[in-house]
């Protein structure tokens, strides 16, 4: 435990405060308080620690908290039983409790102290600046924090003009949502004809996962009784109604202590203060209705009338409550309002941006570690906000999108995480600010969903007034619905349009107006995800329950049936497993093995404890077939199979995607010949994977089976060289070509040096090391020698797949060190989707460098070392990531003998000349829906569309280019191809209940000694028992969704027996 006192005299003079806020409250902080003061009674401490509640902190993700001063330590998720440890150990003995200690998510440290965490040092508080600081029970504290200073100084200083001034010159803008100026609107109020007049603070917070306002009411009340106050004065008006949903009980109670507490002190009521004037505040409690967020439908829910919105104008500061002049703000206005008479204009203006000026006060919910209330500068990123104070998205999963505004707001993607956060930026991205929601989600969320969700909500919520609103909020529900549920067609987008563009120009409040905000939002940034619900009937996020039979089935991008074959290994039926699992992808062998397993990232298991190990269970179903031949079974009739015969088709590539579409195509009964320019067919996958990863023997059994369906593979036969695009669509008589060619040249390092003796080509170094145990399987020489870097120092650049295999081959080539090099920092490795990869690199002793880039390679003739520049992440990228800049001039010479970079792969394209098929940037070729090229009769697939991507979704592209090329031979059509989903129930033969507490089993590898020198593979697998028994942890959602159509159950026959 580490040492964070040295006194224990001052370890036993000190405060405990535990959060009362409504998340801790409903996680039992009331026991934990409890407990507190019963052990401190018992050690006699209860004179010398003082114990409290303190209101929300805004850490909600992680309560109960208890905070122990000194020396400042936030503890999370105490319970009753934790508190004699803590007693103990931070107040006697001055200790931190390590496990109770909140710990930033890797590669931050841990921080003992909460002021230092970032969910709280990148904060301003302003609203928020008492919250969890002081009790809103007690008014003493709030005074000792200069408390009702700023009304001392309004009531005994300034006139009302001059405070109206003031607040003008701050350039503080409402914090509801609108954004008006706060003071233009109480300027607008005082001038108004009249008497009497009012104020009005509302509270109505109704947003689903906001809870801003509720939050401040509760641990900060008389921050916002003296915001009204001031108004008041400012304005001329002697009444006030703070109006708040009763829901919110809490919030209530408090600000009635509050009132009650400041009119016993003469800080409300008659003759404030001795200076004659004369302001008393009410609480109004509404029903709930969300409508009654809007001003005048609030006026009317506190005159007593149904909430319902009227047309404006007039404006509420000229005729609102009882048709008289009314100033309505939002609670965080009113609270930010002393601080800005007591520091000034110029203090708040110079925070923030100059059109946006003070701090935004965000409820951050929803995919994000640090979940909780924030308040930071106006006109911080997005990104900032959501990576640095957030904590990024849980669980390494990749950001989507963020929802600002709350259900009447609008998301934005990861390109949009540079947008600074104020009222204007916002907007012009295409959200708004709102009263201070902020939802993160993550790809698991599916945007038809999400978007019907919040549709669904501000529907509900249509107080039904006007026509607009009332139908069109339900039209859009229905359209959104039936996209959902797989009904959906194209005029369904068109009727969201329409429907949206007229609620927004045509309905009576802002409810009716910005109802649509979400979904055009989500059809601006993800129409294409709207798009695939009506065309595919897929779901990519795995949430519409219509289109999705089991999450799995839905992540792996081949559709393979992932429930029906894991529950036959689960009966020991292996072969049946493994023919269900060739429909869609014929390398169960390759892929047990090479495979990031996308559908362990979505499998339901991993919610309740941790995903089934469907890729290990895979393998063992692979390997015990892998001596029974595979005949591929034919597809379609006889007779389309003999039209079929009548056409050549020819794939130059054999891939993953070159020899799924070769086989598929073959299948359908055309005669197919698939040219290799390697002397073994496999491409990467042969070419690049080193053996301790892939065995060949595997491998080079799948490509037996598919040579067994009729395809001819024709290796060391290279376009450019041995053919051409015209010779076979000419004289050789080919009817269509497919491009399978992978991408097989490495990029330049691009700085100087590069071009030294031991600067080795990353995909040139793995083709001579993966390709000498191709070569040795298959019985052939090795055409090139193994690269020399036995008793050398080597130092690869890049953090992908290809980088982490060249620097774990190294190690078993003889290097005497191996180093990666990597721009970014290491979470941003692309090789982390393998994170099995990088740790056993790390066991192996490889080291990284992270923030660090190349900038020179040094030498005199051959590589002595090479200059790397320190990096620093700063704005994010597309991808959610954050773009590494250099830091500076700082640099250091790292010496190495080898250089190898590992930056990326390109296809290469030499043999392409003029512009017959058009390509994009990064060398790619340009394909249509189709797969088809701009040269008519010629297909491509693979990694040469996408760039490098991984081997199951070079198989799906296989998949689909096979149907297109099909399609296009019997119609001349060029359609996009739709894989429909096969189904195999599978009956469920055993208890799950009794595997509910049953764990993934840890994958067996070969120990870390004995993978030095050799090329052994690491991985061993299951074995029968164990595969079978993982095998029943499979939940079967595949069954549920049964339940959920409404359709049979798989029952019993005599081979499940």
């Amino acid at each position: 435990m580490d040492q964070v006192a040295a006194s224990p005299t001052a370890a036993i003079r000190g405060s405990v405060t535990v959060c009362g806020g409504a998340r801790c409250t409903s996680a039992r902080c009331q026991r934990v308080l409890r407990a507190f003061e019963v052990e401190l009674a018992r050690r006699t401490l209860g004179r010398n620690v003082r114990l409290s509640p303190s209101p929300c902190r805004g850490f909600c993700t992680a309560g109960p908290i208890a905070i122990v001063q000194p020396p400042g330590v936030l503890y999370c998720r105490v319970t009753p039983e934790d508190v004699p440890e803590i007693v103990e150990q931070t107040l006697i003995q001055g200790k931190v409790v390590e496990r109770l200690r909140y710990d930033e998510p890797e590669p931050l440290r841990s921080l003992p102290s909460y002021r230092d965490m970032p969910l709280f040092s990148k904060q301003v508080r302003i609203a928020l600046r008492n919250c969890g600081v002081i009790d809103p029970e007690r008014i003493e504290e709030y005074i000792a924090r200069d408390g009702y200073a700023a009304l001392g100084k309004v009531l005994g200083e300034l006139s009302p003009d001059e405070v109206i001034r003031e607040v003008k010159a701050s350039g503080l803008r409402g914090r509801g949502g609108a954004g008006f100026l706060a003071g233009a609107k109480w300027e607008f109020c005082r001038h108004a004809p009249g008497d009497l007049k009012y104020v009005v603070c509302n509270a109505d917070e109704g947003d689903p996962g906001a809870f801003m306002d509720r939050s401040i009411l509760e641990s900060d009340p008389h921050s916002v009784i003296e915001g009204m106050t001031i108004a008041a004065y400012a304005i001329g008006a002697s009444q006030g109604y703070v109006y708040c949903r009763e829901e919110y009980p809490l919030a209530i109670d408090r600000l009635e202590t509050a009132i009650h507490q400041a009119r016993d002190l003469g800080l409300l009521g008659e003759n404030i203060c001795g200076s004659g004037f004369a302001f008393d505040i009410d609480v109004k409690e509404g029903a709930g209705a969300f409508v009654c967020g809007e001003e005048t439908a609030l006026i009317a829910s506190i005159e007593g009338r149904r909430g319902e919105p009227r047309p404006r104008p007039p404006y509420p500061v000229v005729a609102g409550l009882w048709g008289l002049p009314t100033n309505i703000n939002n609670v965080k206005s009113y609270a930010m309002t002393p601080q800005i008479i007591l520091r000034g204009a110029k203090w708040f203006g110079s925070i923030g941006t100059p059109k946006s000026p003070g701090t935004a006060v965000f409820a951050l919910t929803g995919k994000v570690n640090n979940t909780g209330l924030i308040e930071v500068p106006m006109g911080t990123p997005l990104g900032d906000i959501i990576f640095d104070v957030g904590g990024g998205v849980p669980q390494g999963k990749k950001f989507k999108a963020v929802q600002t505004g709350g259900p009447l707001g609008g998301c934005l993607p990861a390109s949009a995480l540079n947008t600074p956060v104020d009222f204007d930026a916002l907007a012009e991205a295409g959200a708004v600010m709102g009263s201070g929601g902020m939802i993160v989600l993550d790809d698991d969320t599916c945007m038809v969903e999400f978007s019907r969700y919040f549709l669904t909500f501000a529907a509900a919520e249509s107080c039904g007034k006007c026509v607009p609103c009332r139908v069109g909020g339900q039209r859009l529900l229905e359209a959104l619905t039936r996209i959902g549920d797989g009904q959906g067609t194209r005029k369904d987008l068109q009727i969201i349009k329409d429907v949206s563009n007229h609620m927004m120009s045509s309905s009576l409040c802002g409810l009716g107006q910005r109802t649509p905000g979400p979904v055009l939002a989500a059809l601006r940034f993800f129409e294409d995800e709207f798009i695939e619900h009506i065309d595919q009937k897929h779901c990519r996020a795995g949430q519409c329950r219509a289109l999705v039979r089991a999450r799995c089935v839905n992540a792996c991008p081949a559709g393979v049936d992932t429930p029906a074959y894991l529950a036959l290994v689960a009966q020991g039926r292996y072969a049946e497993g493994l023919a269900i699992h060739r429909r869609r992808n014929p390398f169960a062998l390759v892929c047990g093995r090479a495979c990031p397993a996308f559908c362990e990232s979505k499998c339901r298991r991993g919610e309740i404890d941790e995903p089934v190990a469907i890729r290990l269970v895979k393998r063992y179903m692979a390997d015990r077939e892998i001596e029974t031949p595979w005949v591929p079974e034919p597809i379609g009739t006889e007779a389309e199979r003999a039209a079929a015969a009548e056409k050549k088709i020819a794939v130059i590539g054999a891939g993953p995607a070159g020899l799924t579409a070769a086989l598929r195509l073959a299948q359908r009964g055309y005669r197919v010949t698939v040219f290799e320019r390697y002397p073994v067919a496999g491409g990467m996958m042969a070419w690049a994977i080193p053996e301790y990863r892939l065995p060949r023997g595997p491998l080079l059994a799948e490509i037996e089976n598919i040579r067994r369906a009729g395809v001819e593979i024709r290796c060391n036969e290279a376009l450019g060289r041995d053919f051409s695009l015209d010779d076979l669509l000419g004289q050789r008589g080919y009817s269509a070509v497919l491009l399978a060619i992978g991408a097989h040249r490495s990029r330049r390092l691009g700085v100087a040096g590069d071009d030294k003796s031991g600067v080795i080509d990353g995909v040139e170094f793995l083709s001579r090391v993966a390709g000498e145990a191709t070569m040795r399987a298959a019985g052939l020489p090795a055409e090139s020698p193994l690269p020399d870097v036995r008793g050398k120092r080597v130092a690869v650049v890049g953090g992908g797949d290809v980088a982490i295999d060249v620097a774990r081959s190294s190690l078993r080539m003889g290097a005497r060190e191996v180093h990666v090099i990597y721009r970014r920092a290491g979470d941003d490795m692309p090789a982390a989707h393998l994170p099995e990869e990088i740790e056993a690199a790390r066991q192996e002793g490889i080291r990284f460098h992270t923030l660090v880039n190349p900038a020179e390679v040094l030498g005199n003739g051959a590589v002595s070392g090479v200059r790397l520049q320190q990096q620093r992440l700063a704005d994010f990228d597309d991808s959610a990531r954050r773009r590494p800049v250099p830091l500076g001039a700082d640099s250091y010479v790292l010496n190495v003998e080898v250089l190898i970079p590992a930056i990326g792969q390109v296809p290469d394209l030499s043999w392409l000349h003029g512009s017959e098929i058009a390509r994009q940037r990064g060398d790619t070729f340009i394909v249509d829906d189709a797969y088809a090229t701009t040269r008519p009769g010629v297909f491509a697939a693979g990694d040469a569309v996408t760039g490098p991507a991984t081997i199951v979704e070079a198989v799906a592209q296989g998949n689909l280019v096979a149907l297109s090329i099909d399609h296009w031979l019997k119609t001349g059509e060029l359609v996009k191809p739709h894989l429909e989903a096969e189904r195999e129930d599978v009956p469920q033969l055993y208890d799950l209940a009794a595997y509910a507490e049953r764990h993934r089993p840890a994958s067996s590898r070969l120990p870390v000694e004995q993978r030095d020198a050799n090329f052994q593979e690491v991985e061993t697998g299951f074995d029968e028992r164990t595969a079978q028994e993982e095998a029943r942890r499979c939940l079967r959602c595949d069954l549920e969704w049964l339940d959920a159509m409404k359709l049979p159950r798989p029952v019993v026959g005599e081979r499940d027996e």
